[in-house]
């Protein structure tokens, strides 16, 4: 495995961590304690899809972002990566102008010391391709690191349809519990149900049969209810802390991205003035020959 690749991700995770390390609740957080801890664990990701009837627009406008967000920037790095691999090519065909000029000094006498010269200009020019690519994937590290933002943000998105969903079980539940009881004090099948064809083939239950029916239906309305309050203060404090960091995150990346690229712009502007340099450089020796 190549030991500079390795380096690069390893500077990328510590870079990770340090910033969950930062975070005021994350780095009190279990399973992160337990990532940095133990050598064995692992993180799942939740693959499951979750229905909800009552979705959050703004998750949803979340999620479809990060969708966008991580394609742009897939998009990027495979064009960077091309770009990158004709530059290597532009820079590798100087070597062998440096090359040529070289081998045609040697039958050259006054014209011989201005091409070993401008030989050896594009020479320095081919070998600084490696540090160029070097500085060049630093770049590409910062953005894929944002393609992990991307799945990041998806996966806040769907652990609230999670929560959502969860909340929105318990409601229905409880409304169904509710109609049951109704039903038992009327006497009235509202829907078809196994209960009712069975009241229909044996008949009807008997009032301590009902009442003792209601009394376990009244029990179970009651923890339902308190379910229910309980999955809605969950999912209102997932709702509140989740976007907190969600705008947190928003800031950063718009920081981060804007220097990586402004950086990269600066880096190809110095690149091609470093060749503009060279081919003056070998303009000087040719007008010395």
């Amino acid at each position: 495995m190549d030991p500079d690749f390795v380096e690069r991700r390893r500077v990328g995770l510590e870079n990770f961590l340090l910033r969950v390390a930062s975070h005021p609740d994350l780095s009190s957080d279990k399973i992160f304690y337990s990532f940095l801890t133990e050598a064995d664990s692992r993180l799942k990701a939740l693959n499951a899809t979750f229905r909800v009837k009552n979705p959050d627009k703004r998750f949803a406008e979340m999620k479809h972002y990060g969708d966008e967000l991580q394609s742009v920037i897939s998009q990027l790095l495979r064009v960077r990566a091309r770009a990158a691999d004709r530059l290597y090519g532009v820079y590798k065909v100087h070597g062998n102008y440096g090359r040529v000029f070289s081998e045609w000094s040697a039958i050259e006498k006054e014209m011989g010391d201005g091409l070993q010269s401008a030989g050896h200009h594009m020479d320095a020019y081919a070998a600084s391709v490696d540090d160029i690519l070097e500085e060049e994937e630093h770049y590409a590290d910062q953005l894929k690191e944002y393609l992990f933002y991307a799945d990041a943000l998806r996966a806040v998105c769907r652990k609230h349809e999670l929560t959502q969903y969860e909340l929105e079980m318990a409601a229905q539940d409880l409304t169904s519990k509710k109609q049951q009881r109704e039903e038992l004090a009327t006497g009235t099948i509202r829907t078809f149900s196994l209960k009712g064809m069975t009241s229909k083939l044996f008949g009807q239950e008997t009032p301590e049969q009902r009442e003792a029916k209601v009394k376990m239906l009244e029990t179970q309305i009651e923890e339902g209810e308190e379910l229910v309050k309980e999955r809605n203060t969950e999912c209102e404090e997932f709702v509140k802390s989740a976007w907190v960091d969600i705008e947190r995150f928003k800031e950063q990346k718009d920081h981060d991205l804007r220097e990586a690229l402004i950086s990269y712009a600066i880096m190809q502007i110095s690149m091609c003035k470093k060749g503009i340099q060279v081919w003056n450089n070998a303009k000087e020796c040719f007008s010395k020959m």
